[in-house]
């Protein structure tokens, strides 16, 4: 007979079934089993060092907030000796950014931690992603938007002397990635998908996700008991992208079978290149434009940006060929 208490304390009446391992717990356990995974986690990584200055991806959802809440939490209970500080992007989407903005300056102020949003706006001659969708319409608008915010991320950290990025990527959402890389044949992507941190020699940051094993529904179930401030909206031009058909097959998947998003996570740990595909790889370096980090001569925003400015909306899409071939299009007056 199925005992009616927690399967981990045997004291309390459990109050979830635990999506990771179906375990039916109380809400007290359900906190330590969560937190304590995440700490072991960071420091068997030894993602942090003491008297480091680390930014927090913030936009409001759930999970940048409880990143920022557990963040805070373990910093204090663990004497970590970090300096945490929020760093949000405002892309400028009308009726969901602005929103999501006031959820994140109300974290602020709960947890007490310093705060700076920089805009595509200012960082983009004047473009926002309302303007970008305008101009090139729904198809690829999630590239733009993805290519910007990871470098707006970056010269906010930069303008704060922050050279280490945290980001609330959980397991659905690296799963999802392995997945979405082996459908479009892109394995040389594979590596770098699914390692915890990241950083190259010319990258002016790292960046970390401590939540690499954390299942989203177990951060919206914390969110949820802990009763925590988030902004729950889903993105007004997300439901075209192609992640969303990853997504759709991920959570068929951990309907049948729950360990299938960290077996699909450890499957994409275990692919190895082989040399002649590492030869390949095009050597990270510095864009000759904006100094920040590339594949290429000129990096990839700056490429987007050239196209929206010059009108050749195909410029930094696709394969290098396809991009030397349009930008030989463009006037040399109309480039940055």
């Amino acid at each position: 007979m199925r005992s009616k208490q927690c399967e981990l304390c045997d004291l309390n009446r459990p109050a979830l079934v635990r999506p990771k391992t179906g375990q039916r717990i109380c809400k007290d356990c359900f906190y330590y089993v969560f937190e304590t995974e995440i700490h072991n986690v960071m420091t068997e990584h030894k993602l942090f060092h003491r008297g480091e200055k680390v930014g927090i991806g913030a936009s409001g959802g759930k999970d940048s907030t409880v990143l920022a809440y557990v963040m805070k939490l373990l910093n204090e209970r663990y004497d970590y000796g970090i300096e945490l500080y929020l760093i949000s992007v405002d892309e400028g989407i009308r009726g969901y950014r602005d929103d999501s903005l006031a959820t994140v300056k109300r974290n602020q102020q709960q947890y007490e931690l310093p705060m700076t949003v920089v805009s595509y706006e200012d960082l983009y001659d004047g473009w926002t992603m309302d303007n970008v969708v305008a101009r090139i319409g729904l198809k690829n608008n999630c590239t733009y938007c993805g290519v910007f915010r990871r470098q707006a991320l970056d010269r906010a950290a930069l303008s704060l002397d922050i050279h280490h990025l945290v980001t609330g990527h959980n397991a659905d959402d690296i799963a999802e990635t392995v997945l979405m890389n082996l459908l479009r044949g892109d394995v040389a992507r594979l590596p770098r998908s699914t390692e915890i941190t990241t950083q190259s020699d010319t990258s002016p940051t790292k960046r970390s996700k401590p939540f690499k094993y954390t299942y989203e529904k177990e951060i919206v179930l914390y969110a949820h008991y802990k009763k925590l401030d988030y902004f729950s909206t889903e993105c007004t031009y997300s439901p075209e992208a192609f992640r969303g058909t990853a997504r759709a097959m991920i959570k068929q998947l951990e309907c049948i079978r729950p360990s299938s998003i960290l077996d699909i996570i450890y499957s994409g740990e275990a692919m190895q290149l082989s040399d002649t595909v590492q030869e390949r790889l095009p050597q990270q370096t510095q864009c000759e434009r904006c100094g920040f980090i590339s594949s290429n001569r000129i990096c990839k925003a700056c490429m987007l940006l050239e196209g929206l400015n010059t009108g050749i909306l195909g410029l930094g899409l696709g394969s290098d060929r396809k991009t030397r071939k349009l930008q030989s299009q463009t006037p040399e007056c109309a480039k940055g």
